[in-house]
């Protein structure tokens, strides 16, 4: 258990270490307004605290920076979020003015004015896109045997399949087709698109035009449709202007981690809501011991679940982040339906 002076000194050097990337000295500390200390007092105390697994000693300056320990008991203990500026508010409130625009493109949006924000790297993954209903079908003519057909679905997510077109079939036969799973199928999920489409459009197709063939069973396989969000980046390289990743090697594995849809799809935490922190060896991965991952979670109606996360470098404004993600994910939830 600290003590309530070591608290106040654990909280001055991680504020300090965060705000400037530089090792904290005790004489920084004892010049700080409201401590009443002397430096030889803080000097022990930090002492302590380092003894405790709380601080780490440079190589380069008598100064303390915070362990993952240290953040860790900022994080759960300390860490009172700031208020959001209004200027925040507006920014992030300017997203939701254009009601023209498709969830799938605000979604993008909000990953860039994260990045903006917090000068972080901002990670944004979408609704799972089974769960995205049929908003409209086409299908384009590209030689007289194939075709590409697009399914449009509710959240702005375009969806593209080449498809093979039977021999004597006519560009008003192909029309036909489109009218009739505009008809029948607008409003199904994609999951169900493959069932919908033999109980119900095939049978028409047939009556109309007087053959099927499997003409679309290709474009309705569930199985090609990716049981995972969509993933939106803003600022990838944010972390290129953080002094701890001027190394570039600690770079490229980041960089390449981030290329990895199913590796970076782990630092989302499953099925929670809420703000969840982690700190560098707690994501699991060689890539991220040096950076620290901001989550929280988003709804778009009763039943897409989407999730941010802002990832930085352990020393990351833990309060400013926390409030900006906070108040971003409730505007989408409360916001786009």
């Amino acid at each position: 258990m600290l003590t309530n002076r070591q608290l106040q000194i654990l909280q001055v050097i991680i504020d300090d270490f965060i705000a400037t990337a530089q090792p904290v000295g005790s004489r920084q500390i004892a010049k700080k307004d409201g401590m009443t200390f002397s430096a030889a007092t803080i000097r022990n105390e930090m002492a302590d605290l380092e003894d405790l697994g709380y601080l780490e000693k440079t190589h380069t300056s008598s100064g303390r920076v915070p362990s993952e320990k240290g953040y860790r008991f900022y994080v759960d203990h300390l860490l009172k979020p700031q208020v959001i500026t209004t200027q925040d508010i507006k920014t992030i409130q300017s997203l939701f003015q254009d009601r023209m625009m498709e969830t799938e493109q605000v979604i993008r949006k909000s990953a860039a004015i994260l990045s903006d924000l917090t000068t972080y790297t901002s990670i944004i993954l979408g609704p799972d896109v089974q769960l995205h209903k049929v908003k409209q079908f086409s299908i384009v003519p590209l030689t007289a045997d194939s075709a590409v057909a697009i399914i449009v679905t509710d959240n702005g997510h375009v969806e593209n399949r080449l498809i093979s077109i039977p021999k004597n079939f006519s560009p008003s036969d192909i029309e036909k087709v489109v009218n009739i799973l505009n008809d029948r199928l607008v409003g199904v999920p994609l999951e169900q698109l493959h069932n919908k489409l033999e109980q119900e459009a095939a049978a028409v197709i047939k009556q109309h035009i007087g053959t099927y063939d499997g003409l679309l069973s290709s474009i309705f396989d569930i199985n090609n449709y990716q049981g995972e969000g969509k993933i939106y980046y803003g600022g990838k390289t944010n972390m290129l202007n953080q002094p701890e990743f001027h190394d570039l090697n600690k770079v490229r594995m980041l960089m390449e981690l981030m290329e990895k849809t199913s590796q970076i799809q782990t630092i989302f935490p499953l099925d929670e809501q809420g703000i969840h922190i982690r700190i560098g060896s707690e994501n699991n991965h060689l890539a991220m011991e040096g950076c620290s991952v901001i989550t929280a979670s988003y709804l778009i109606g009763t039943e897409q679940k989407g999730s941010i996360a802002i990832i930085g470098p352990t020393r990351m404004d833990y309060k400013r982040v926390v409030s900006i993600l906070d108040f971003m994910s409730n505007e989408i939830t409360k916001r786009i339906r």
